[in-house]
């Protein structure tokens, strides 16, 4: 069978000699054969339900039971070896993804800021920043609702983005806590270690990847977006953000549904408060949960935003006193 094509089935021309051989008792002549149709011959012997006997010059019909078995067993082989080739493939373009990431860009300033118009573009392009992302997520979200782009991503990577040690801060008008949708997320969003706030001053929607990419409306009616990859606009933006967030308010999201949060498993941040709160330290923390130290920083970083604790030592008593 052939390498190059493993899945091609015989044509109709060739089915049509195999039944032939079938009719002649399962046996031919090889040089008979051949003379009918030299190309169905060859390709019947390369898929394996012809065998020529050299020594009886002939050809004998195979059961196709047992070319189907050889078959699957091939390309079942053939698709874990790829399923295991593209496990791999990150890893092995690792250096490169390094190089790409410590590389200063080059303003180019034909490119730096693309605008896009269609909404589901705009969505589309969100998505694939958000599942691009390393480091941390911004996000400024004006008006009552909090259905914006971010709301698509998937719950399991969003919550395996923050367990890493990635950041996600938030920053919502007061009336999103009448939205049913945006206070489920909060909480869940929280529960992993994301952080939520409210901010009662006009403000425009905003999101920076990584503070490498922003995302901002690209006109007055919120109709296009504008994605802006300029260094020096992109930092602009972030202390926007910092002043905003500065400003806004702690509040609680709190769900009127029950099990609104998932529960399915306790949340690291919240395994490494239980263990802050019997008295370990962070190097402790770390070793007992098998992360690394700037992992359980994170961790810390937003549970003494959560309790607003000023030093480890008041994180570790508030947490007791909260238990």
């Amino acid at each position: 069978m052939s390498e190059a094509n493993p899945v091609a089935l015989p044509s109709e021309a060739e089915r049509r000699l195999y039944q032939q051989v079938l009719d002649q008792g399962g046996r031919v002549a090889f040089r008979e054969a051949v003379e009918q149709d030299p190309a169905g011959v060859l390709r019947l012997l390369e898929l394996g339900l012809l065998v020529h006997d050299a020594a009886a010059r002939v050809l004998t019909a195979a059961d196709p039971r047992a070319v189907g078995d050889r078959i699957s067993a091939r390309l079942r082989a053939e698709g874990t070896r790829l399923l295991l080739r593209a496990e791999e493939l990150p890893a092995l373009l690792e250096d490169l993804t390094h190089a790409y990431d410590a590389t200063p860009r080059r303003a180019d300033r034909s490119s730096v800021v693309q605008h896009v118009e269609r909404t589901e573009q705009i969505r589309r392009r969100v998505r694939r920043l958000a599942d691009g992302a390393r480091e941390e997520e911004l996000s400024l979200h004006p008006g009552g609702a909090g259905s914006a782009p971010l709301l698509d991503r998937s719950p399991e990577r969003t919550r395996r983005f923050l367990e890493r040690g990635a950041a996600v801060r938030t920053v919502h008008e007061p009336a999103a806590l009448l939205d049913g949708p945006t206070v489920r997320w909060a909480e869940r969003v929280t529960g992993w270690g994301g952080r939520f706030r409210t901010l009662s001053e006009p403000f425009s929607r905003l999101l920076v990847f990584d503070r490498r990419i922003a995302v901002v409306p690209a006109s007055a009616d919120g109709s296009g977006a504008a994605f802006v990859e300029d260094p020096a606009v992109v930092a602009f933006l972030v202390a926007a953000f910092e002043r905003d967030w500065e400003r806004a308010e702690r509040v609680q999201w709190r769900s009127a549904e029950p099990g609104g949060a998932d529960e399915s498993a306790v949340p690291v941040h919240e395994q490494v408060g239980r263990l802050l709160a019997r008295g370990l330290t962070q190097k402790a923390v770390a070793s007992r949960l098998g992360l690394s130290e700037r992992t359980v920083a994170a961790h810390i970083s937003r549970l003494r935003e959560l309790h607003g604790a000023e030093t480890l030592f008041q994180l570790g008593w508030q947490i007791r006193g909260a238990g």
